[in-house]
């Protein structure tokens, strides 16, 4: 049944995180109302949630039930960015309430970053800047390899994966994928492979997996074992799929040449158990180890980008 405009209620968005502003004229060109609050505290979320149609989260908090106890109102709840696994989908599900994602968003940025950094390892090029810096000139101990010799495999192969390919495709590469959901994804001219062909083929792997219960250790010592040959390794998705302890013991015994790493099992520096710092203190002084904190998918185009993405896919929803 069509509602009166007249009597309509208007449509109200709470956003409890920092967002480019070009987001707030987005939503009221569709005739949403906003309430930016990115100082409102987690513990105040569930209390005010009452009152709103629709929330908006980057990574303030985690989204549970708990938190959705009073939000009768609520239709959907929107991670501006690319992971939800500090948004509890069953809990949402079990109440009717969507969950929406940026993933597009990024994805560019996402592919470039993982590009560069690839490009960073094989060249030697961060230990090289340093270097001369500091007045050493070396140029034979520095001497890299070409992306073009190389095979790379890609795990996963949503909006990430596929945006790496998209960016690899000017070095005459050979790339390869494997998806263990949707590989109907993986098309010409990427390979389709299992995780077992990837791992007898790869010289490059780079992971582009989310965070799900399933994908908890992925990259484990059994993971890491299954390599033909010794692999750079590059992971820009979620920390919490790698086994930090296996990845260090592989570098170590050279099964990995080199790793490029955006996140961490624990991003929180300050707070690293001792097992952590000890993997820590390895990986941030090894010279063929690059660690960056988590900006793979942080540029000033793709925060613009967010807000199209969510926009779009809230109107779609709300069919306005």
């Amino acid at each position: 049944m069509t509602q009166n405009p007249e009597l309509r209620t208007p449509i109200k968005i709470l956003i409890i995180d920092e967002m480019h502003p070009s987001l707030f004229q987005m939503l009221e060109n569709i005739g949403i109302e906003v309430d930016y609050q990115p100082d409102i505290k987690p513990a105040e979320v569930r209390g005010v949630l009452q009152d709103f149609d629709g929330l908006i989260v980057r990574s303030k908090m985690r989204i549970i039930a708990e938190t959705l106890e009073l939000a009768e109102r609520l239709q959907f709840v929107a991670r501006a960015g690319a992971g939800v696994d500090n948004i509890d989908d069953p809990a949402l599900q079990s109440r009717g309430i969507a969950l929406l994602a940026a993933n597009e968003g990024n994805s560019q940025a996402v592919g470039e970053f993982t590009l560069g950094l690839l490009l960073a390892l094989l060249r030697n090029t961060v230990r090289a800047a340093g270097q001369v810096q500091n007045k050493v000139w070396l140029r034979e101990e520095n001497r890299g390899e070409e992306v073009s010799s190389k095979t790379i495999g890609i795990i996963g192969f949503g909006n990430m994966g596929q945006s790496f390919a998209r960016v690899l495709r000017g070095f005459g590469c050979r790339v390869i994928a494997y998806d263990r959901f949707a590989p109907e994804k993986i098309t010409a001219p990427v390979a389709c492979v299992s995780l077992e062909e990837l791992q007898a083929e790869a010289d490059v792997v780079s992971l582009h997996i989310p965070y799900i219960p399933e994908n908890l250790g992925f990259a484990s010592d059994d993971f890491f074992q299954g390599f033909n040959k010794p692999v750079w390794f590059l992971n820009t998705s979620r920390g919490d799929v790698v086994d930090e302890a296996a990845l260090v013991h592989h570098l170590q015994n050279g099964s990995i040449k080199g790793a490029a790493l955006d996140v961490l099992e624990n991003e929180k520096l300050l707070t690293l158990t001792a097992l952590q710092q000890e993997h820590f203190k390895y990986l941030a002084a090894a010279e063929n180890v690059l660690l960056t904190p988590h900006i793979a998918g942080w540029t000033h185009e793709s925060y613009i980008k967010i807000n199209e993405v969510l926009v779009a896919k809230i109107r779609q929803l709300l069919h306005v």
